[in-house]
């Protein structure tokens, strides 16, 4: 039995290395979505365009200024000299948070008083400016705790938190999102791949001549996902120095466990691979059904282009069947957090019944079609 996987193994790797365009995917392309998207899919914002409009021009209204311009996070772009001068600023997009400081700023402070300012964001890119407002808020809140600034009602020291923020210090974007596309790629390659391999056998005619080897559908099967079991752990290997050398970003928890899991995840990819290619009757169809069925829904309900617990309570339902949900959880985890197995276990035994389930049902509905 073992030495008849074995044969089929290594037609599957001739075949492989055969294929110039096909070496191309595998090996190189997943480097260059790395890069893309590790450079790419970052949302943090720098130096954003500030119009600053300073009413005041006091001490502390220069402060508070300079504090802006001194962080990475903004840079001024204008001081205007009217409130018609920050309009003009947000229309014709010179300016992206617009900043006003009334007078009798800094006399305020100097008093004891409560003193206000206006922040005001350009709404076009909510995303941007979200983040924006965040920043300035907290360097207003910063500055606020220094100068002593105090209620004007009581006299009472301003409220001032101590904030935290565990396992990524700087909220930088790049550490949530580059461990979430060595997923997205595990899951577009298993996926594709392993469809578009079978599919591409019926079109070849050479799945009739398959079939009537002394080949049992198992050892068929086995044979035809082994190759890409071995590729999916290259491509995991290779992703992992990539994002470690490239941008810094190496698992704080053990290799060897994210290895073991995405093997755990890759049973339920190549599972889908398998079953794309018992419906798909062309390399076409195999895409479409793969794109648009299968890898476009996970990746909207999975987590990570938007939060879960923002999503409907039926949609929310839906993504309990979907691997990717659990697998984005695991890598997180182990990346930034150092999890080992005792805290991602209820994340593991969903993702293991999904694959088992999957590839059962997947190699039940690919025998029918051998028949």
């Amino acid at each position: 039995m073992w030495s008849r996987i074995r044969f089929l193994i290594v037609k599957e790797f001739k075949q492989l290395s055969r294929d110039k365009k096909m070496r191309g995917i595998v090996f190189v392309a997943p480097i260059l979505q790395i890069l893309i998207l590790g450079y790419a899919a970052d949302m943090d914002v720098y130096r954003v365009p500030l119009a600053v409009y300073d009413q005041d021009r006091g001490v502390r209204a220069r402060e508070l200024v300079a504090e802006f311009v001194k962080s990475d996070y903004f840079r001024q772009v204008e001081q205007a000299a009217s409130p018609a001068d920050l309009d003009a600023a947000f229309a014709s997009g010179r300016a992206e948070i617009n900043l006003t400081i009334p007078r009798g700023f800094t006399a305020d402070l100097e008093a004891g008083r409560t003193a206000s300012i206006q922040l005001a964001a350009d709404g076009s890119n909510s995303s941007s400016a979200s983040i924006a407002l965040s920043y300035a808020s907290s360097i207003v809140a910063d500055y606020s705790s220094r100068v002593g600034a105090v209620h004007a009602s009581g006299g009472a020291p301003v409220l001032s938190a101590a904030v935290r923020v565990w396992y990524n210090p700087d909220l930088r974007t790049r550490l949530f999102m580059i461990p979430g596309v060595l997923a997205l790629l595990l899951m577009m390659f298993t996926l594709i791949l392993t469809s578009l391999a079978v599919v591409k056998e019926k079109e070849l005619g050479t799945m009739e001549q398959l079939i009537v080897t002394p080949l049992r559908s198992a050892e068929l099967i086995i044979g035809k996902l082994a190759p890409f079991v071995i590729v999916s752990f290259v491509i995991v290997l290779l992703v992992v120095n990539a994002a470690g050398l490239i941008f810094g970003i190496w698992p704080r928890g053990s290799v060897a466990l994210l290895v073991a899991l995405c093997g755990v995840f890759i049973l339920s990819t190549l599972g889908l691979g398998l079953f794309v290619s018992s419906i798909a009757a062309n390399q076409q169809q195999a895409m479409f059904f793969s794109i648009f069925f299968f890898m476009f829904p996970m990746t909207i309900l999975s987590g990570f282009v938007f939060p879960i617990e923002n999503m409907p309570p039926f949609v929310q339902a839906i993504t309990l069947v979907l691997p990717l949900r659990y697998f984005f959880v695991i890598i997180r985890g182990i990346y930034l957090k150092g999890s080992d197995l005792s805290v991602l276990w209820p994340q593991v035994l969903p993702l293991l019944g999904i694959g088992l389930a999957v590839i059962v049902f997947s190699i039940l509905r690919f025998k029918k079609r051998l028949d």
